[in-house]
């Protein structure tokens, strides 16, 4: 299923734009509520004032609380074309002194100790009005209180709290497209590193593979970057692999070939007896052997310096591999009078499990055997001896390979050169590639393990060679699940 491909410069524009756009109605709802409270302020206090006034001019004669000043009552209540203004005085004994007899009572039970205004929202005749309410305590009858109320419509409050939102969403209509502006340019600026390194990859010429410079890029560019990095690095040693395989290949092959070509022109020649004919095909033979054994070494490098990230790697019994390699070898090591045994941990240990590709190590434990049955000599009379062993570990922490053979072993200032593609111990009179040790520490590599070289019989005249394969990898978690 192909996915659809995404802007990366899209989709950050709309996380940005996203919230903002979630967040302006939030905003002015928030702007409402606050507009709404300031509107309501200077009212309030107005209202708190004409309650204190008509308050101060309640009096007392006779015992009796009168309200007589209704005149200066409507010059104090200063009235105007957008609300009604009401008010209401009630006697200590309810009795209405002025005012509407309909404006609703505040809270029967809010009655303050102290001579102070109250602010209410009330309702009247359908209209929603403010109110501001005082209890006045007269201590000429005894400080019993006396209601004094002033409440008018809301419809100035409407109207200021309209134009306070009036004055904050104008403004916003034009920050919000200049906003949205400035974060586009924002983003496109922000993300021209990015094209600026597109240009810089598609500049470059295809046979370069130098890291890309992740000094000239932002910090979350980086990663990237270093990844791409490293695919690079992989792709030129991938590269000089090939290289070094072609020119290794050529360099190898190119006696075998020249000793086949010279051998044939010697068949052909004129006058030659039918046993130079025979000899010269017996050459034949011999460099096509040669050509071919080159041939299949040279594959079985490259395969191991392909690298495991190309193969599946899978559960694998060690100890199966190598008896499999050891009955593989019998045939052989009979033609050469050598004694080859396995004396390790039997196929099917639990310890002898790791995970690694069967193929490469069946060519590590091929090459291992390879070596030992060409490198110790042998014959009917004195037979040599080749022993391969898997030594496990009770604790699954280490795993090794051991392949033991007698002979005049590897002198220490060799033991690493033997490792080196092509290199043969000085010497020895054995025909071979010079690539069989190359490709052990290879796959050895690739599988994190080591390759140690020891003479088996140190102080004696043949003191023999042990090639140690210790892998210490991969073992812990598969020890428990041995494959079927």
């Amino acid at each position: 299923m192909r996915h659809e491909q995404r802007s990366l410069f899209g989709e950050i524009l709309d996380w940005m734009l996203t919230p903002l756009l979630l967040l302006w109605p939030i905003s002015l709802a928030l702007t409402w509520f606050v507009a709404q409270d300031l509107a309501d302020k200077p009212f309030d206090r107005t209202l708190e004032y004409n309650a204190y006034a008509l308050a101060e001019l309640l009096t007392v004669q006779d015992g009796l609380v009168r309200f007589d000043q209704a005149q200066s009552a409507s010059g104090v209540l200063r009235a105007d074309e957008s609300d009604v203004v009401y008010f209401q005085v009630l006697a200590p004994s309810g009795a209405l002194l002025a005012g509407e007899a309909d404006l609703p009572l505040p809270p029967p039970d809010d009655v303050p100790a102290s001579d102070q205004v109250r602010l209410t929202n009330a309702e009247l005749h359908g209209a929603k009005l403010r109110a501001a309410y005082i209890w006045m305590h007269l201590p000429q009858i005894g400080n019993a209180p006396a209601l004094v109320q002033v409440a008018e419509t809301r419809n100035k409050r409407s109207l200021l709290a309209t134009d306070i939102i009036k004055g904050v969403l104008l403004p916003q209509l034009f920050v919000l497209p200049l906003a949205l502006l400035l974060v586009w340019l924002a983003l496109t600026r922000g993300i021209k590193p990015l094209h600026q390194l597109e240009e810089r990859i598609r500049r470059r010429k295809p046979g370069d593979l130098s890291p890309l410079d992740d000094k000239a890029v932002p910090i979350e560019v980086a990663p990237l970057v270093d990844s791409v990095n490293h695919l690079l690095d992989r792709l030129h040693e991938s590269v000089a692999t090939q290289k070094r395989f072609l020119a290794d290949a050529a360099h190898q092959l190119k006696t075998p070939l020249a000793g086949l070509r010279m051998q044939a022109d010697l068949a052909q020649r004129q006058g030659g007896s039918a046993d130079e004919l025979k000899q010269s095909l017996q050459q034949i033979g011999r460099a096509s052997v040669r050509a071919t054994h080159t041939v299949n070494q040279l594959l079985a490098l490259a395969r191991a310096e392909g690298g495991m990230a190309l193969m599946q790697r899978q559960s694998v019994d060690l100890a199966q591999i190598v008896t499999d390699a050891v009955h593989a070898s019998v045939p052989q090591a009979l033609q050469r009078h050598i004694d080859l045994g396995y004396d390790g941990a039997p196929a099917g240990s639990l310890g002898a499990v790791l995970r690694g590709n069967a193929t490469l190590l069946s060519e590590l434990v091929r090459n291992l055997l390879d070596n030992a049955l060409h490198y110790t000599p042998s014959s009917a009379q004195a037979p040599g001896v080749v022993t391969a062993r898997v030594i496990t570990d009770p604790f699954g922490q280490v795993l090794m390979l051991q392949v033991d053979n007698s002979g005049p072993g590897i002198a220490p200032v060799e033991r690493e050169r033997v490792f080196e593609p092509f290199y043969r111990a000085l010497g020895t009179q054995v025909d071979g590639s010079g690539l069989g040790l190359s490709i052990v520490r290879e796959i050895a590599r690739q599988h994190g393990a080591q390759v140690q070289i020891a003479a088996l019989a140190p102080g004696q005249a043949e003191p023999g060679v042990r090639f140690t394969v210790r892998f210490t990898s991969g073992l812990a978690s598969v020890a428990a699940s041995p494959p079927p």
